[in-house]
């Protein structure tokens, strides 16, 4: 008996816990359905703009071997520039690719976040590669700012090294390893243009 009436003060506190949280924080349909569509409508308008930049970058980037991801929230460019064996100097090759790149941006896309992503081929230390890897971000960041035109503000870098999850040619190293020996650039979007 003593059991029973401890479960049903105990169901009886649960109850009136919830009701009293219930009541607290009651929100109105038309209030909450209003709150809804205005989510919907901005995720709709972000999916636009996240169609129309990759879009656009495929046309532009059609003359460069590089692949374009759309994920969520944002766009992927995979290999925007390469680097010779341990150097983080952007090649002339690259330039135009990345001259494009911040047209782009700063163009149409003004409120767009750019993560330069800088990975190395895995000769050389863990440790080497991740400085040598942020050293090449760091220099495609500061081309995107100095010469591409892009606020210091909208550009950021991140080294990741030799991770093997996110080698183009697993292993490899060497002339074999070029692919390996990139920076990717990630276009975040905050919000309208």
């Amino acid at each position: 008996m003593a059991r029973h009436t401890t479960y049903v003060v105990r169901a009886f506190a649960g109850a009136m816990i919830v009701a009293l949280c219930g009541c607290s924080d009651f929100v109105k349909k038309t209030d909450y359905d209003a709150a809804l569509t205005e989510l919907r409508g901005n995720d709709q308008k972000q999916q636009q703009e996240i169609d129309s930049i990759k879009q656009e970058m495929q046309q532009k980037f059609a003359q460069y071997d590089s692949q374009i991801t759309a994920m969520q929230g944002r766009i992927s460019v995979n290999t925007i520039a390469h680097f010779d064996t341990n150097q983080s100097t952007i090649r002339d090759d690259d330039k135009k690719q990345l001259d494009d790149f911040a047209k782009i941006i700063k163009d149409h896309h003004s409120n767009a976040v750019i993560t330069a992503e800088g990975f190395a081929d895995p000769s050389g230390s863990a440790a080497h590669n991740r400085r040598l890897a942020q050293k090449r971000a760091d220099a495609v960041r500061d081309y995107l700012i100095q010469t591409g035109g892009l606020n210091a503000e909208q550009v950021r870098a991140v080294g990741y090294g030799e991770v093997k999850n996110r080698q183009v040619v697993k292993g490899a190293h060497g002339d074999e390893g070029q692919p390996n020996r990139r920076v990717t650039l990630v276009t975040d979007f905050t919000g309208s243009t």
